[in-house]
């Protein structure tokens, strides 16, 4: 059974998350005779939900369907839901999602405007990367900003350490520390065991973790380990770009044999930022600081006259490949800003305005020259 909170049912619960601010938001929905669950797999709209006991197959309801804004407020694994039950507890039906704790989302892949939800709920996000082909500083740092837009606390991870020698190693990992700031950085071999125990310090009985990573960087492998059991299926990667054919086809939560709830996810060959706008400085905290010193309050360190970033970079003070990164990232993120939110649109249309009466003004100015 599904319905009611004994201790019992707090216990198994307990197991896959729960918290005492769940309960709270759940508490009025259980009174009404409704059950509380978590969604463990989605595929398209048909999901799976457990109770930390027993897992069954569930889909939503017409209503909240329909009064969904969009697909990121319909569920996501790693989603405390409210459902009814049928059929003898062996189907559901989910009327609502409790409010998230975090959120893991990205752009959805293509020219839509659409946010996409990864994972719901999570406490440490893994940001796996290959010690291989797949090594990118600039894709670290992309990873780093969807992680921090997140409110969970993310944590590297170096994958394949055995592939190296000592002195290769230091090499790279000499190169990530700065990316990754005060971000925890944790080579690891899934081969040899070499670092497992270190990022299993990050894992325990209640919390919820969840790879990212690209495809072929060893998250399944590494989830096997993790599991004492081959649960994942594993590829060999192509030896001349490093890169992985999708092994994890869909998202879903394991519950971890030594305690803890962890979020898999297929490889993304591509991460769009999502309202990341505000996480920049956190993951380029050194640029945040220089910014202080510009002429220009709103300056975006690429033409402006004493900005001190610019300078930084001419002075060699600032590494140049994380400078051209940062620019980037921030032009894609107000970018979508302006595309998404209602204060982005109004701001968008203030410098539309403000271009379109300077046009005018140029041509006016030299109309009879």
């Amino acid at each position: 059974m599904f319905l009611g909170l004994n201790d019992y049912h707090i216990t198994a619960m307990k197991s896959i998350g729960l918290t005492p601010a769940i309960e709270e938001h759940a508490h009025t929905f259980l009174d009404q005779g409704f059950a509380l669950a978590r969604v463990t797999e989605e595929n398209r709209e048909s999901y799976l939900v457990t109770n930390g006991r027993v897992e069954i197959p569930a889909e939503i309801s017409g209503k909240l369907r329909f009064t969904a804004e969009s697909r990121a407020h319909l569920p996501a694994v790693g989603d405390w839901v409210i459902v009814s039950l049928l059929d003898n507890d062996t189907q559901a039906v989910i009327h609502d999602v409790l409010p998230r704790k975090t959120l893991l989302s990205r752009k959805a892949a293509g020219d839509k405007s659409e946010q996409q939800i990864i994972a719901a709920n999570v406490d440490t996000i893994f940001i796996v990367q290959g010690l291989d082909g797949n090594f990118n500083l600039r894709r670290l740092e992309r990873y780093l900003i969807v992680a921090a837009e997140s409110g969970a606390q993310p944590v590297v991870l170096l994958s394949k350490a055995d592939l190296l020698a000592p002195g290769e190693l230091s090499t790279l990992l000499a190169e990530a520390k700065p990316v990754a700031q005060n971000v925890p950085l944790i080579p690891y071999s899934a081969t040899t065991g070499e670092g497992i125990a270190e990022l299993q310090q990050f894992i325990s009985d209640g919390t919820t973790i969840c790879f990212i990573g690209s495809s072929g960087v060893g998250k399944s492998t590494l989830i096997n380990r993790l599991t004492g059991s081959e649960l994942l299926p594993t590829n060999e990667v192509r030896t001349d770009d490093s890169r992985g054919r999708h092994t994890t086809t869909r998202r879903q939560m394991i519950i971890l044999p030594t305690g803890g709830i962890l979020i898999d996810t297929p490889g993304m060959r591509e991460l769009g930022l999502w309202h990341a706008a505000s996480s920049l400085d956190a993951t380029f905290p050194e640029i945040a600081g220089l910014a202080d010193e510009c002429k220009f309050t709103d300056c975006t360190h690429t033409h402006e006259p004493d900005c001190a970033v610019q300078r930084a970079v001419n002075d060699g003070a600032l590494d140049e490949g994380r400078y051209q990164s940062y620019v980037k990232l921030r032009h894609e993120a107000h970018w979508m800003e302006e595309r998404t939110t209602v204060a982005g649109r109004l701001e968008r249309k203030r410098k539309e305005k403000i271009l379109s009466r300077t046009i005018k003004h140029y041509f006016k100015q030299n109309k009879h020259k």
